[in-house]
């Protein structure tokens, strides 16, 4: 790589000034490096308004700009079309290239093509790094060479990958501290941040729910969770107790380092005696799960659209007006099954949505509703802080049965059970639904079979203050196999 006298530094979902590759690499490569960031309208024109997902980005690069001036430099944030904005900054700057970490989405692939292309007719040069991930799309095959779609196989490998020479070649951090000083600070004319209403947006919740933003949020939550991440394997799986790392949405923009993340849970495996401790090589686990996602979307991007699987596109979904009932009252956690409206009460209100509720309600959706899983992917994508393309359709496709790995078909969740299972005591459908609240524990998983004098005593009337079951789950799971049955004609044809 040439070295450069000017360089820009384009920040989108890696929103740290520690341990970012492309920002290391642009110090090392330049004279003096200018950094921004680009609220792109193409992305930002078709949210809903207020965003708890812009009010998060806000904050972090309020707290990202602080840094880098501390550092010498400035963060340009402008709100525009990042396609046209990066090339014009660029040549407003003087830079003779720009620096930026890779996105696997397609269309963030596009997008990059297109801003490369407009900076190569200017004499300039879009440079890409490895950063979100420990190994990029090709870089764990079969031994044959090809894509794994079973996840089993490719851990092994990514691990063995991992462990093949010294762990620093894929785990060290950049250095963006020795060489900080060839931080430009901007041009007074683009010293301006926008507010969240020059955006086009109004305050969400997010701050009321007190979610950790930025750098120091995803640290605080790392240490938080390192003192608990050898119980993970036995915690993850109840949505009352506080078991996950919560740092979902610190991933998806990247506050915090994937790498740093990989350290903390081997460094937790090997004081607790290698992969004996079973809760950090459990969460080790879901972090290569996130990469086997991203591995998916990229040599498969008719998943996006289509099933993984395409003998999964016969399936006849419900179609028509009562399937917009069925679908709107599983938005609406009016389902009149306590767990799965509890789960979608949280996401509504927060933005969040414990995994194991994640494959509750998809499951519920798709197999007792008979409802197209692509809707359920789509509420989501507009709901979830975290959103992540990948990683949620593979988890959308996995309830479903038609992605890479997935559940067999005729594994279906029954919401009773899985409730008695992971909320036996229901204290998290008493959270959030508190018209609930005095049903026992033994009636709390289904209203519809308690005592008409136990409902009166604790105040619920079901069809008024809480919702009868939308459908019979022993029957939806009977149509749900003759559903499904086409799937195997198809495969036999």
């Amino acid at each position: 790589m040439p070295t450069f006298d000017t360089a820009l530094v384009w920040f989108r979902r890696d929103l740290r000034h520690f341990d970012h590759a492309a920002l290391h690499h642009a110090l090392a490569q330049s004279r003096q490096v200018y950094c921004a960031f680009i609220f792109d309208r193409a992305i930002l024109d078709d949210l809903p308004r207020p965003d708890r997902r812009i009010d998060f980005i806000h904050a972090s690069l309020t707290e990202l700009r602080a840094a880098l001036q501390e550092m010498g430099g400035e963060l340009i944030v402008l709100h525009a079309a990042a396609e046209r904005a990066i090339p014009e900054l660029a040549q407003a700057l003087g830079a003779d290239a720009v620096f930026a970490n890779r996105d696997y989405e397609p269309a963030a692939i596009k997008r990059d093509q297109n801003v490369a292309t407009a900076l190569n007719k200017a004499g300039r040069a879009l440079y890409t790094f490895k950063d979100q991930v420990i190994f990029e799309c090709d870089e764990v095959l079969s031994q044959s060479g090809t894509p794994f779609s079973v996840f089993t196989p490719y851990k092994n490998a990514w691990l063995k990958k991992l462990h093949t020479g010294p762990e620093d070649a894929w785990l060290q951090a950049y250095d963006t501290e020795s060489q900080q000083g060839q931080l430009a600070a901007a041009p007074k004319a683009l010293q301006h941040m926008p507010s969240l209403k020059e955006l086009g947006f109004t305050p969400s919740n997010l701050h009321e729910l007190k979610i950790p933003t930025g750098m120091n949020g995803g640290q605080m939550l790392l240490d938080d969770f390192g003192e608990r991440m050898s119980q993970y394997h036995q915690t993850r799986d109840f949505p009352a107790v506080k078991g996950p790392s919560y740092l979902s949405v610190h991933l998806r923009f990247g506050t915090v380092s994937t790498r740093a993340l990989v350290r903390r849970a081997l460094l937790t495996m090997r004081a607790g005696n290698g992969a004996g401790n079973s809760g950090a090589a459990t969460w080790l686990s879901e972090l290569i799960w996130r990469e086997f996602y991203f591995m998916i979307l990229h040599h498969h991007p008719h998943v996006e659209t289509h099933a993984f699987k395409p003998a999964y596109d016969a399936i006849k979904w419900e179609s028509g007006k009562h399937a917009e009932a069925l679908f709107a009252a599983w938005c609406e956690g009016r389902t009149g099954y306590p767990l799965v409206d509890a789960a979608m009460a949280q996401i509504n209100q927060t933005g969040y949505m414990h995994n194991r509720l994640r494959m509750v309600v998809a499951s519920f959706l798709i197999k007792d509703l008979g409802i197209d899983w692509r809707w359920g992917e789509r509420y989501f994508a507009e709901k979830l802080n975290d959103f992540d393309l990948s990683a949620n359709n593979g988890g959308w496709q996995w309830a479903a049965s038609s992605g890479c790995d997935a559940q067999p078909y005729f594994r279906i969740f029954n919401p009773v059970t899985q409730s008695e299972k992971f909320d036996a005591d229901g204290k998290f459908i008493r959270r959030y639904l508190p018209q609930l609240a005095q049903l026992s524990n033994k009636h709390i998983h289904a209203p519809w079979k308690a005592a008409p004098t136990s409902l009166q005593t604790a105040g619920v009337v079901l069809g008024e203050n809480y919702p009868k079951p939308i459908i019979q789950h022993e029957e939806a799971r009977a149509r749900t196999l003759q559903r499904y049955a086409v799937v195997k004609k198809v495969t036999e044809s």
